[in-house]
């Protein structure tokens, strides 16, 4: 295995973020370096303008085991991509651009949203967001990002 001296985050397959300017915190992910893009549940999609600008407003039910809990959200639009899921049905969705927080660590991700009341978990935290940051392993959960040199 190749070394080198740049410090990565290790992360398991689950994880706790936040998503600091939608007022969501402690909100449990599924780490999924198989999907691009990282994808969240919510409802209620509507189209607004924020500061002369297209974007969307919606809801979130941050407690999966709270579903009358409901924080409502509004972001500027970023994209509208076609995204096909793991089931390979291909659908457009609302591409959001917003910060996360894991691990110490505070930085933009595009999310794309959509439902995923099907899923065990309300997001996907996808590679394009993980970047170069972390190193996954996959037999940990709720790491919260210890450092390891590589």
């Amino acid at each position: 295995m190749a070394t080198s001296s740049k410090e990565k985050v290790i992360i398991g397959r689950l994880e706790s973020i936040s998503l600091p300017d939608l007022g969501i915190e402690n909100l449990t992910v599924r780490v999924d370096s198989g999907a691009q893009t990282s994808s969240l549940h919510v409802d209620n999609i509507t189209l607004i303008t924020i500061h002369g600008k297209p974007g969307i407003q919606f809801d979130i039910h941050p407690e999966v085991h709270n579903v009358d809990k409901v924080v409502r959200c509004k972001a500027e639009l970023y994209d509208l991509r076609k995204v096909k899921s793991s089931n390979g049905v291909s659908e457009q969705r609302y591409v959001i651009e917003t910060n996360v927080k894991l691990g110490g660590l505070e930085w933009p991700i595009q999310i794309t949203l959509t439902d995923r009341s099907d899923m065990t978990y309300l997001m996907l935290l996808g590679r394009q967001a993980m970047g170069k940051k972390f190193l996954i392993d996959p037999s940990q959960v709720f790491c919260g990002g210890s450092a390891k040199q590589i």
